[in-house]
């Protein structure tokens, strides 16, 4: 994505060779050797990421140190040729946008590059270097703006991914946060909030600088909006429909039992009824004829 957005953007004109490169490698190794659980677990777990990092950006210090110890290999060092000074500035350059992909951290970085949004000098380093994270947070979580095809079975990853660490947290005794737990969070409502929320509005800030990112980049994005939302709508109505045939399954279930004991007592008051009326029509004078009597109906019940 990092690759698409230098070509689309035209990025080469604005920034230095050096700066591409580090835009480039960083997005590379930006999520290097991630273990599937985010910042929140490894802090609230107390784990040796959180341990090491001191609960700062655990994920993302973590991606850094890895990348820094696959480069110093020499069969992997691509900056081996570079002065020292010029790798201090790449690597100084990849550990902040690195870092910048923490979520965590997401309306710090988009409150400030709006601020510089209103006279942007694409001569001020510290304007250029919130672009730089800007870019690389764009091409961290631009999985919508790819097409549907491509996008969604990466979605159906990241939810169970969220899924999975949920369920771990529950067994731990964790905080679950509601967009992870499988027993309240659906694909539609989770891209929903995600896509309008996020995404589209720091596209639409980079569409502000450059513009031809609205039809190649933008637009699909409002067009994933749509369709989660159309297929929300598909599932609240099959919910509804749920609801209202329990109801009537229930009320049919009901209505049957309150039938069926109708009927019971309704045979069970005829049968007092008889008794009553054979009893008013013993003799009662003939004490032995009405004791005969009185055994010969109650064996017909046995």
């Amino acid at each position: 994505m990092m690759y698409s957005m230098v070509w689309l953007c035209g990025l080469q004109e604005k920034f230095s060779q050096t700066d591409i490169l580090i835009l480039m490698t960083a997005a590379i190794c930006h999520d290097l050797d991630h273990p599937g659980y985010n910042n929140t677990y490894q802090i609230n777990a107390r784990t040796e990421l959180a341990v090491r990092y001191n609960d700062i950006s655990p994920l993302e210090n973590h991606h850094c140190a890895v990348a820094f110890q696959i480069l110093s290999e020499p069969e992997c060092n691509i900056f081996s040729n570079i002065p020292s000074d010029g790798f201090k500035q790449i690597r100084q350059g990849m550990i902040t946008l690195i870092l910048a992909t923490d979520m965590a951290r997401h309306a710090e970085i988009m409150d400030s590059f709006k601020e510089k949004m209103e006279n942007f000098d694409y001569s001020n380093e510290e304007h250029m270097t919130l672009l730089k994270m800007i870019l690389i947070k764009c091409c961290d979580i631009s999985n919508e703006v790819r097409p549907m095809e491509v996008a969604e079975p990466w979605v159906d990853c990241l939810l169970e991914e969220y899924f999975m660490q949920s369920d771990r947290e529950k067994s731990e005794g964790l905080p679950v946060a509601p967009f992870m737990d499988r027993d309240k969070v659906t694909k539609a409502t989770a891209q929903i909030g995600f896509i309008k929320f996020v995404l589209i509005p720091m596209f639409e800030t980079v569409t502000k600088l450059f513009p031809m990112v609205e039809e190649i980049m933008l637009q699909p994005l409002w067009e994933s909006r749509d369709r989660y939302e159309e297929l929300k709508r598909i599932d609240d109505a099959m919910k509804e429909l749920q609801k209202k045939t329990d109801s009537l399954t229930s009320g049919a279930t009901e209505k049957s039992r309150d039938r069926s004991r109708d009927v019971k007592n309704s045979e069970g008051n005829a049968v007092s009824a008889e008794v009553v009326s054979v009893h008013t029509v013993i003799p009662t004078k003939d004490r032995r004829k009405r004791k005969r009597r009185k055994s010969e109906f109650w064996n017909t019940f046995k």
